[in-house]
Parts: C-alpha cells; sequence; structure tokens
C-alpha cells in the first residue's frame, strides 16, 4: 500500500491530488494568493491526510530528484530563479516559506526535475535554454503519457504525442516519443500565455536594461486585451467586441499552433496532440485551438482522474506514487525521472554565465 500527495504550485492556485495505493483520496485547490499568506494552510492538509509515504513537493523550474532534507538556498534559488533582491513576488515568497516549513515538519518531499534537467532531450535541444518546461509541466507530460497508454491499450513507450499545457500564466508545449520526453518549449522560452508574454525580443530586454520576476508575469492576452484582471471565461466572451480582445484572441492562437509547428521538428509522427490545462477547461478556447491544431493530427483533451485539481497535480502525484515503488513504477521509470542531472544554467554559451554560477553559489 503507497499513499502519496503530488503537489502543484500554479500562478492562480496550488493544487493538490493524493492517491491511495493508486486510488484518489485528496483532490483540493487552495488559491495562491492565500498560501502566499499562510503557507501553514498546506501544513495543516498534508498533516491532514495521515501517514504518507511519499511527496512530490513545489519544484519550480525543477532540481535532479532531490529530497527535501538536501534543499540549502542554492537548491532554492536554482528552483523558484528569483534574484535575492528581487523577492517580490508574494507566491514565491509564500512558497520559500512552505518548502522551509515542509522541511521543519519532516515530511518525505522531493523535488522533482523540469524537462531539461532529463536525459531524453538531445543536448543540442538545450543549448543557451533554461525553461523548456517547468516541473509542473513535465508533470502535465506524465500524466498524459499515462492517459495515451491507458485509452489506447498501449504500453508506456508506446506513446507519442504533443501536448499543449495551456495554463493561466504560461502556455507549454512538449514532445514525447516513445514514452520519453525529448523536447520542450518553456512558458518563458515560447509562445504568448493568457497572462504572460512568453519569450521576450531580446531588443526589448535590453531596452529594458534591468526588470525584475513580476514582468515575466505580464504581457499575455489578458494584458493585450487591456484588462489584467479578466478571467479566461469573460475573455473568451469578449473576443466578439473586437478591437484588443480580438487582437489578444489571434495572438495567443496563433501562438499555440506556431510553437506546436515547431514542436512536429522533433515530433515527427505524433499519435495525437494533447491539451491541458486551466484555458482548456474554457469550451470556447478548446474548441478553437482543437480547430486550428486539426492539421497536425488527432486532437483531444488530457484524460483526468481528479475533478479539482489540475492536470500537474495528478501527474506529481503519479509521480510520487512511483517514487515510492507504487503501480505507477513504470510509468516514471519510462521517463527516467531518477536519471535527470545537472542544472538550469548548465547550457548557457554566454560569456559571462561562469562569472553568474558564482554569483548565485551555483558552483
Amino acid at each position: 500500500m503507497v499513499r502519496v500527495v503530488g503537489i502543484d504550485p500554479g500562478t492562480k492556485s496550488f493544487d493538490f491530488c493524493g492517491l491511495d495505493n493508486g486510488e484518489l483520496f485528496i483532490d483540493t485547490t487552495i488559491p495562491s494568493i492565500e498560501i502566499a499568506k499562510d503557507p501553514k494552510i498546506v501544513i495543516d492538509l498534508l498533516k491532514s491526510a495521515g501517514d504518507l509515504d511519499l511527496i512530490v513537493g513545489p519544484s519550480g523550474y525543477g532540481l535532479p530528484l532531490t529530497h527535501i532534507s538536501q534543499i540549502t538556498d542554492r537548491e532554492h534559488f536554482l528552483t523558484i530563479l528569483v534574484r535575492p533582491d528581487d523577492l517580490k513576488v508574494g507566491v514565491l515568497v509564500g512558497l520559500r516559506k512552505l518548502v522551509k516549513m515542509m522541511k521543519e515538519e519532516g515530511f518525505n518531499t522531493y523535488f522533482i526535475p523540469g524537462v531539461i534537467h532529463l536525459p531524453t532531450v538531445p543536448e543540442y535541444r538545450k543549448v543557451n535554454k533554461i525553461d523548456m518546461g517547468t516541473a509542473d509541466k513535465l508533470c502535465c507530460a506524465v500524466l498524459a503519457i499515462y492517459d495515451q497508454a491507458k485509452r489506447l491499450g498501449i504500453n508506456y513507450n508506446e506513446t507519442s504525442f504533443i501536448l499543449v499545457e495551456i495554463g493561466f500564466g504560461f502556455t507549454a508545449v512538449i514532445g514525447v516519443e516513445n514514452g520519453e520526453i525529448v523536447d520542450g518549449i518553456g512558458g518563458t522560452s515560447g509562445g504568448l500565455g493568457f497572462l504572460t508574454l512568453g519569450s521576450m525580443d531580446s531588443e526589448l530586454a535590453y531596452l529594458l536594461n534591468t526588470f525584475n520576476k513580476e514582468l515575466l508575469f505580464q504581457g499575455g492576452a489578458a494584458y493585450i486585451a487591456g484588462n489584467e484582471f479578466i478571467t479566461p471565461e469573460d475573455f473568451a466572451n469578449k473576443v466578439e467586441l473586437g478591437g484588443r480582445y480580438k487582437l489578444a484572441w489571434d495572438a495567443l492562437m496563433e501562438s499555440i499552433v506556431k510553437s506546436v509547428a515547431s514542436m512536429r521538428v522533433s515530433v515527427t509522427n505524433p499519435k495525437e496532440i494533447l491539451i491541458s490545462g486551466r484555458l482548456s477547461r474554457v469550451d470556447k478556447i478548446y474548441n478553437e485551438v482543437a480547430k486550428r491544431l486539426s492539421n497536425f493530427g488527432i486532437v483531444r483533451k488530457v484524460g483526468r482522474f481528479a475533478k479539482v485539481a489540475k492536470e500537474a497535480a495528478e501527474g506529481a502525484a503519479l509521480i510520487a506514487d512511483g517514487l515510492a515503488g507504487g503501480k505507477f513504477k513504470d510509468l516514471v521509470d519510462v521517463v527516467r525521472i531518477k536519471e535527470a542531472s545537472g542544472t538550469v544554467l548548465d547550457h548557457i554559451y554566454l560569456k559571462h554565465v561562469e562569472e553568474l554560477k558564482r554569483k548565485y553559489s551555483i558552483i
């Protein structure tokens, strides 16, 4: 019997998915802003779950498989990538406090890799990249591997697809071949997100000279529409008004299509194009994305077993179960999570990268 919990630290909410011998027993969500104010909410939730064999913790940009007892300031920096002088984003401040509290409580917690840490991604695809898909996006891909294998009646190592994860903040696209993640376009290195601008023109970065982490959570479809507080549902309903709403809609949709077209270079013959994430729950958005992506093959939503927690939390729970030796051990093995290595800064080919690593005590 294996009892585990997976945590998804999302932009809008933290989601929790618990499995007891593979059966769902925790399925809940808490607004991120509440956890930023009081991380103890999470501690109370985990304690109420009873004896847990393993927890997959909020891993951010990811680490090679690391136990919470080994988390120092160095590892914490690598998961959030925030300069010490820029700890202003409330959710990130709350996340730091939460990890410290979980460590003090002695929870058997592991932090998992992002896409860039995996040995299944060729080195040449990692060049000058940091964000090829954060740990939560990796979790979504693991859920998609599980779902496709189950639905098509095939082995995990026979799965093949392109996953489009349209979150509340970021959009990511991940390529899977033979059950292995082979490429990823992360939320800060790829296309437009609902809240976020995605990749930034280097000339814009130069003109800005310096900027804080909060900027990475801006510039997306909601901002183009002129209403950063709009919900995805209201956004979809107001597209017919034209103007900036239509501009934002077209920019978001074409950005998704371009990312998938790009991923076809790495995954040449996907069985399906799979869609997940907060925005996929809005029928008008999903239908438009599915229509535009139909030229690339069969399009469908990732199947889910939770009703409340997001896909990333479900995937995190599957990984937790597998790491604990449960029924999803083979799933974790095929993704080769235990073989992850390195840091997110290992593949940058700029003159000053070694100085950057020393500055943040990465070497």
